[in-house]
Parts: C-alpha cells; sequence; structure tokens
C-alpha cells in the first residue's frame, strides 16, 4: 500500500473547512426553500417529501464544500436543514394562499403580514410535516459528514 496517496487523520482534519460551510448550508436551505414554494405553487400542493430533499441538499453541499469530518459539520447540516424546512413551510403555505386567492405572493404577504403568514404556516403544520422535518434533519446530519472507509 503507498502511504504517500493514504492520507492521514491529520490530513483530513487539516482538510476541513468549517468557516466556507456555513455561508453554503445556508444558502442551500434557502435554495431548497424557494424550489419548494414553487413547486408548491405550480403544482398546487405542499408535498412534505420536498423537506427530505431539501435536507439531503444541505448535507451533501456541507459534505463538498466543508469536508468535515467532526460532528460540527453534522450539526451544521442539520439546523440548515431545519432551517430549510421552516423557510421551506413557510414559504410553500404562502404560495400556496396567493395561487389560491389568484393573488401574487408579495402582495398577500403583504396583507397577510410577515408574522401573520408565518403563524398560518405554523398552525397548519401536523405530525406528518414534522416526521419530514425530523428525516430532513437527519439526512442533513448525516450526508454532512466525510467518512473514510477503512481498509
Amino acid at each position: 500500500m503507498d502511504d504517500e496517496a493514504t492520507p492521514t487523520i491529520a490530513d483530513i482534519h487539516e482538510q476541513q473547512d468549517f468557516a466556507r460551510a456555513i455561508p453554503v448550508a445556508i444558502l442551500a436551505a434557502v435554495a431548497g426553500a424557494i424550489l419548494w414554494a414553487a413547486f408548491g405553487y405550480f403544482s398546487g400542493m405542499s408535498l412534505g417529501l420536498v423537506a427530505i430533499l431539501i435536507g439531503a441538499l444541505v448535507g451533501y453541499a456541507v459534505r463538498r464544500v466543508g469536508r468535515g469530518v467532526d460532528r460540527k459539520f453534522g450539526y451544521l447540516g442539520g439546523a440548515a436543514s431545519a432551517l430549510g424546512w421552516a423557510l421551506g413551510t413557510w414559504m410553500c403555505d404562502l404560495a400556496l394562499l396567493a395561487k389560491a386567492a389568484g393573488r401574487p405572493v408579495l402582495e398577500v404577504l403583504g396583507n397577510v403580514g410577515f408574522i401573520d403568514s408565518i403563524a398560518f404556516a405554523f398552525r397548519a403544520a401536523d405530525a406528518m410535516d414534522l416526521l419530514f422535518l425530523a428525516i430532513a434533519v437527519y439526512e442533513g446530519y448525516r450526508f454532512s459528514l466525510r467518512y473514510r472507509k477503512a481498509g
């Protein structure tokens, strides 16, 4: 086995970049939420499975940019996935409300108000939404970590 080609644990830890992973995690969460809202608007339904895709998207982005093996990368992926779920839930519900009213999204947001629209979105959440949140957070955590196979 060629020792020069095999990175050491110190090499792997040195390659980690938590500072770059933070904004990427947030951007992936926001992008996923926007895609969820667009899907909801055009399909006319809020599909909770999209939350799982947000978790995978965030986790993959954190792993790709952060190259982390420490648990903090997993925590970042899980937290950003929860942010994406919350933002996506709110934006999708707002988009569906706007579509039902036949009005632009920003007009509906202006009429309903920011705080009331958030309250509306979370009052509409049910146990299934929380299940999708849990799966998204798990995927965000799991996919954020870079594991090296032994042997």
